[in-house]
């Protein structure tokens, strides 16, 4: 085994694209594992946990890029090297293109003075400065990166509100604006619902379920998973309403979010009932659902909230596909189970997709445990040991600390997929497959040859495993959603329609002798 490592001093990439491209250095041939990343103090700490730190990495300073690679060999590593660096130069294959590089902000706005968006992808530390500068400039933005402080984040939203602009994020990782998907996003068609998400999955989730019924959306707006806490008082979100509500495109406003600060929720509310446009309201994981009122809707999970926003265009019901649960399906699977099999645990990429999954649990079994569980009480006391009905959030900080998403790289997720399949009273493995700009570029393909050898061992203990799987994407994604849900029927997983009967599935499965 050989390690090869390179030190590029001065050269900043985003963390946006280092994760792109630490991706694809672990897809070639003749590498073990590459680390590609700016040399910052987590990212050193990982080098260190991985045994793979050296005197020379230590003495690296936060602007250097760090290239490790471990390969078969000194031959392999210099080809591979050549390679990733190439990884850098390339730009999407747009021929005939141009492309400019600013050292500054302040430059790139002095020599593209109509440019009104930045998207910033930087070290936390450096974070709050960079999107500060990019709104005294009239920009609006979009930031990437998390490690932000409470107060940073409040600085910001109150003088982008003075200015307004947009202050989406922090760790906002999701938007469409005017057609363009932002970070990560799905290839959807363009209409007139507009979405406000404080979450990035479930934002995504409603844009693909809107674009299946036959919509589109008008914008897609983010805000940063903590904008409706109690600390920032739902300033983002309560400001994309008015300019959503000012939007000549848009007819249609659907407001999505993890469980709210009970009172911020009230503020949005309040703010909803004031808008002449019809909204929507999906706040996950919040009982009891209130009830409709005019001009104001309520919905529990994703696929109802989609729908709701697509009947309020004059779409009638009666002309759309709404995949009921396979209730034949659930029997088949509660057959198969032996009694030993009474557990969920869900594997998954998205927050949202995780939480809608696991309220949909909670609903019918008392021990539901996660890394991102509301409750204190059935919050994991180790991440990397599941407890009861299991629903872990691969992307939340306790695995993506110096690591790349999951929906980038699905190293973390492997591993623990093939520790849950040794479990003899798991039931069934859910997981999703995150399509769409930004995404891995085959999600279920890189995950085939772990849900293989996870169904072999299960079988070697002579008992099933089911896997249920839900591909989050469209026709019009690449690779498409016909491909990949394919992929998963070829290797004997079961798959979802979409995130809420994700969810209802799942807990049906280990409802032996109950009616769904």
């Amino acid at each position: 085994m050989s390690v090869k490592i390179v030190i590029k001093p001065n050269t900043y990439f985003d963390s946006v694209s280092l994760m792109s491209v630490s991706t694809k250095a672990n897809q070639l041939n003749g590498v073990e594992q590459a680390f590609v990343a700016m040399a910052t103090e987590m990212n050193k700490g990982v080098l260190n946990n991985l045994g793979l730190m050296t005197p020379e990495l230590e003495a690296a300073r936060n602007g250097d890029l760090m290239i490790i690679i471990k390969g078969h060999s000194d031959e392999a590593n210099e080809e591979n090297l050549l390679a990733i660096e190439a990884l850098f130069t390339q730009k999407g294959g747009n021929s005939g293109s141009h492309e400019a590089s600013f050292a500054t902000l302040s430059s790139a706005k002095a020599h593209n003075p109509d440019s009104n968006l930045a998207v910033i992808a930087v070290n936390g530390l450096f974070a709050a400065r960079e999107a500060r500068l990019a709104l005294e400039n009239d920009l609006n933005v979009m930031l990437f990166s998390d490690n932000v402080s409470l107060a940073d984040e409040l600085a910001l939203k109150q003088l982008a509100h003075e200015k307004g602009l947009l202050m989406m994020g922090p760790d906002c990782g999701t938007a469409i604006i005017n057609g363009a998907a932002l970070c990560f996003g799905n290839a959807v068609r363009r209409g007139n619902i507009g979405i406000v998400g404080a979450s990035g999955t479930g934002s995504q989730e409603l844009s693909v379920r809107i674009h299946e019924f036959g919509g589109g959306i008008s914008q897609l707006i983010g805000t940063g998973g903590r904008d409706l806490s109690e600390q920032i008082g739902g300033l983002m979100m309560l400001d994309a309403i008015a300019m959503l509500e000012a939007d000549a495109q848009t007819e249609v406003i659907v407001l999505i979010s993890k469980p709210p600060a009970p009172a911020v929720a009230e503020k949005v509310l309040a703010r909803a009932r004031l808008c002449h446009k019809p909204v929507v309201v999906c706040f996950l994981g919040r009982q009891p659902q209130p009830e409709d009122e005019v001009g104001l809707q309520f919905a529990r999970a994703t696929k109802q909230a989609a729908l709701k926003a697509i009947l309020l265009t004059g779409v009638k019901e009666s002309s759309l596909d709404l995949h009921p649960l396979n209730l034949p399906l659930i029997e088949e699977v509660r057959a198969r189970l032996t009694p030993q099999q009474k557990y969920i645990r869900g594997l998954f990429c998205g927050g949202t997709l995780c939480d809608e999954a696991m309220f949909a649990a909670m609903e019918k079994h008392p021990e539901v445990y996660s890394n991102i569980h509301p409750d204190p009480a059935f919050r994991l006391q180790d991440v990397n040991q599941s407890q009861g009905h299991t629903f872990l959030d691969f992307g939340d900080d306790d695995f993506t600390n110096g690591k790349p998403h999951p929906m980038i790289d699905p190293t973390n997720r492997i591993s623990r997929l093939i520790q849950e399949a040794r479990d003899p009273e798991v039931a069934v493995i859910v997981m999703d497959f995150v399509l769409g700009f930004g995404s891995h570029t085959d999600p279920v393909g890189v995950m085939i040859e772990a849900i293989h050898e996870a169904k072999a061992i299960a079988a070697a203990d002579q008992r099933p495993l089911e896997i249920l799987g839900y591909v989050l994407g469209t026709d019009l994604d690449t690779p498409s959603l016909h491909q990949q849900c394919q992929l998963l029927t070829d290797a004997g997983v079961i798959w979802a329609s979409s995130s809420t009967n994700t969810g209802l599935l799942a807990r049906e499965f280990v409802c032996k002798g109950e009616n769904a």
